[in-house]
């Protein structure tokens, strides 16, 4: 179930979308294109803030998510799209999370060679 939440000019710009334990890379992209990415488009934001947490990938041993770096890959590259399209490619990310330090040091490789990457 998703919610919409947020106060003042920011109300209905929140968007929580649980997902269950054990869930892939087939099944949460599936969600992002379904569910986050015509919101984003929606919104069409002035620039693209990424919390850039790899805490849910499958070697990770806090998320329970089943997560590879192709997921990490695939929704840099969509933001990246996002902030081209309405943000003038304003796009800032920042390092959050990440646990098992091979997992984490192979997603923040992918996901910086896709913002720097030339389109």
């Amino acid at each position: 179930m998703k919610r919409m939440s947020g106060g003042g000019g920011g109300a209905g710009f929140t968007l929580n979308v649980p997902v269950p334990p054990g869930m892939g890379d087939e099944e949460y992209l599936q969600i992002f294109y379904d569910q986050v990415q015509p919101k984003l488009e929606e919104y069409k934001p002035d620039f693209v803030l990424v919390s850039a947490g790899f805490d849910a990938h499958r070697d990770d041993p806090l998320a329970s998510l089943n997560l590879t770096e192709r997921t990490f890959r695939e929704l840099t590259r969509e933001l990246k799209q996002l902030a081209g399209q309405y943000a003038g490619g304003r796009i800032l990310s920042l390092l959050e999370g990440g646990y098992d330090l091979n997992a984490l040091s192979s997603c923040v490789q992918e996901h910086l060679l896709i913002l720097h990457a030339e389109d």
